[in-house]
């Protein structure tokens, strides 16, 4: 087997970071939230995706939206991208989805003043009726690291500072 190319490091967002991103919790909730995230992992050595997982219990009605604070930053390689979707079998069972479609994490994200934190919007989009339960430490969503290029004429230069459609105002 090929040894694979390594591209990226998870690493949580400081505490003061992501207490920023609960406004009905104590502090001593926060923290105890934080102290249990885990960083996401690849379940198999075959696996392309790493799990993230839920930092606390998540119970979705059909059609219920939540915001999900990861407490994660991805340091990455310049010409790679972080491509986040609903874990397969909760798409499957449950219709999951991530309500941006595909989530993309750019790798100059990191450096963002918000720590490059890493957030999900998640709905249960079932036509079945099914209640989704995600427990705390429950992988939910999924990411994979993706090469790119760009085109012989891009003259870029913008600088980012913060997340979701920064990088357009």
């Amino acid at each position: 087997m090929s040894e694979f190319k390594r591209v990226a490091q998870f690493e949580k967002v400081s505490f003061d970071e992501y207490k920023k991103a609960f406004d009905d919790k104590s502090v001593d909730e926060i923290k105890s939230i934080y102290d249990s995230i885990k960083k996401p992992s690849r379940a198999t050595k075959g696996s392309a995706g790493y799990d993230f997982y839920s930092p606390f219990d998540i119970t979705l009605k059909p059609g219920e939206t939540a915001k999900i604070p990861t407490g994660i930053r991805c340091k990455m390689e310049d010409n790679y991208v972080l491509k986040l979707y609903p874990r397969s079998g909760l798409g499957f069972k449950y219709r999951l989805q991530l309500n941006n479609t595909v989530g993309i994490i750019d790798s100059d994200y990191y450096n963002s003043s918000n720590e490059g934190h890493i957030f999900a919007k998640i709905t249960n989009d079932s036509n079945e009726g099914k209640v989704l339960e995600i427990k705390a430490g429950t992988g939910f969503m999924q990411g994979i690291f993706v090469e790119y290029g760009i085109t012989f004429d891009d003259d870029s230069n913008g600088i980012r500072n913060g997340g979701f459609g920064s990088t357009t105002k």
